[in-house]
């Protein structure tokens, strides 16, 4: 399989042009055919900058190049697809372990280069790419791809940062264990990126981000190695791995991480629940978050976001629940679930029911759909966050509102802005809103950076987060500079200048360039 070098996933499963037009065809307006994508001969890429040691592990090929320019958000693709690459980096670095990471960041410090870390590329959020002056290079972790050990006794496995969710998987099969983290890009992120990002995974409930999952980290910066001690919790003053927990490759490289496992699950059992409002099923979600049940999947969608997937054609919401467990049967407790979902109105499906597997397809499919509708000149974008329960329905109702005014007010015509709950917490919920409307040919990045700054507004406003699990890149930056306390920007920036005084890695996130 190849990986697409303009959009998301494997070139295999791209939409084919009749199917572009085919869904295209349900916003009015949109051309008739789309947009070709462009060769990669055809691009024109910059002259490579800087003088590249040929002792260090690095490649100018055009193909790499491309590849490694932008991530995967929706301004990522439309940019690539227009044949923008002027962004391009100077080369890519291609370490094949720690020692050429050290090596890397040695020469760079030394020649003024950029370094931005990566790994899948998978960033919607412009963390992978350079918007500055300065040459800069792409550090492709995915060599450092390895489980180095397993430590069965106390469940937890040494991974180095450039393993692909599949490879370490893969590799923890044989011990009959599982990190099981399982986020949308999980095909086409890293370990180092999850720790990068604090990424969100597979449990909607307990266990929802990667830190969870942590014991210990290594991370090269360009002062020395940072490496905590394995301990399954310590009082220790600030935790080192806290510093570098969502430090989106700005304060050093994450190049191994123990990691706690858990055996294979071997019960599992999921129904979907239908409701007929979201005031209704709202209060259903909230009563299972607090009720201490921790369901591994608990997504509730409205009902445009049911349609879309195909999981409810009848204009109903939809409460997709799944339990799973490796030692115990799990049907009791799936029966507890169903059973606070009756008593609040729910009509409740049969187990494996086609709603929640449709809506599973639909899910892992969608950045297909998003990059095939993006050459029909649509805007399809997502907007996540979260907020405590005495906020998420007025958090709700207002994005549907101002939201969806802002997507008329910017392409002429309504579009679609429609809601699934991805976590949930006893104290809150984390709402992720999709935006699919008609753009214009040219203009769509601009349109979207339009709706993108109404969007934040409205979350800042209301005192929800600029980004659940997203991270923050560049293109939520005006949001989590309004979110983060200005003591703490003081000291990120301190240690900013003391873990990479030539401000080489990845500058532009979290804070701003030296």
């Amino acid at each position: 399989m190849t990986r697409s070098w303009w959009g998301w996933g494997t070139t295999d499963r791209a939409l084919p042009d009749g199917e572009c037009v085919e869904l295209a065809a349900l916003l009015p307006g949109l051309p008739d055919r789309p947009r070709p994508v462009p060769r990669l001969e055809d691009v024109v890429l910059p002259t490579s900058r800087p003088d590249l040691p040929a002792s260090l592990p690095l490649t100018t090929d055009p193909a790499v190049r491309a590849a490694h320019t932008y991530g995967k958000a929706y301004r990522d693709v439309v940019r690539a697809l227009s044949g923008d690459l002027a962004g391009a980096p100077d080369a890519v670095a291609l370490p094949a372990d720690e020692e050429d990471v050290v090596r890397l960041l040695d020469w760079a410090g030394s020649a003024g280069v950029v370094v931005v870390p990566f790994g899948g590329g998978s960033s919607v959020v412009g963390g992978v790419e350079y918007r500055g002056d300065r040459p800069w290079v792409s550090m492709d972790l995915t060599r450092l791809d390895r489980v180095l050990e397993v430590d069965p006794v106390s469940r937890a496995a040494r991974i180095q940062g450039g393993a692909l969710g599949p490879v370490l998987e893969d590799q923890l099969r044989p011990s009959g264990l599982t990190l099981r983290h399982f986020p949308q890009s999980f095909e086409f992120s890293t370990l180092g990126g999850w720790l990068a990002t604090r990424a969100g995974g597979h449990y909607a409930t307990l266990h929802t981000h990667i830190d969870d999952l942590v014991e210990s980290m290594r991370v090269v910066t360009p002062v020395g190695v940072d490496e905590s001690w394995r301990l399954p919790g310590s009082g220790a003053g600030p935790s080192p791995d806290r510093l570098f927990l969502g430090s989106e490759g700005t304060l050093g490289v994450v190049t191994e991480a123990w990691m706690r496992l858990q055996d294979r699950p071997r019960h599992k059992a999921s129904v979907s629940v239908t409701f007929p409002d979201m005031t209704t099923a709202i209060t259903v979600v909230r009563a299972i978050a607090q009720a201490g049940l921790h369901p591994a999947n608990c997504r509730l969608l409205d009902a445009g976001e049911a349609a879309l997937s195909g999981a409810s054609t009848t204009g109903q919401c939809v409460l997709v629940l799944g339990v799973e467990s490796a030692a115990l049967p799990v049907q009791g407790r799936l029966a507890e679930l169903t059973g606070l979902a009756r008593d609040h109105g729910g009509a409740v499906a049969g187990d494996r029911d086609s709603a929640a597997d449709q809506w599973r397809s639909a899910f892992l499919r969608m950045p297909y759909v998003r990059d095939g509708l993006a050459r029909m000149s649509a805007v399809v974008e997502t907007v996540e966050t979260a907020c405590t329960w005495d906020r998420v329905d007025e958090l709700y109702a207002t994005v549907q509102a101002e939201v969806g005014a802002a997507v008329a007010a910017v392409t002429g015509a309504p579009g679609l802005v429609n809601c699934r709950f991805t976590h949930v917490y006893p104290d809150g919920a984390a709402p992720y809103f999709t935006v699919i409307a008609a753009g214009r040919p040219g203009s769509e990045v601009a349109m979207w950076d339009d709706v993108k700054t109404a969007a934040s507004e409205v979350l800042g406003r209301l005192g929800a987060t600029i980004t659940h699990h997203h991270a923050v890149g560049r293109d939520h930056r005006p949001g989590y500079d309004r979110q983060r306390p200005e003591p703490f920007a003081a000291a990120l920036r301190s240690v900013k200048a003391t873990l990479d005084p030539a401000g080489i890695l990845n500058p532009g996130v979290l804070i701003d360039p030296v």
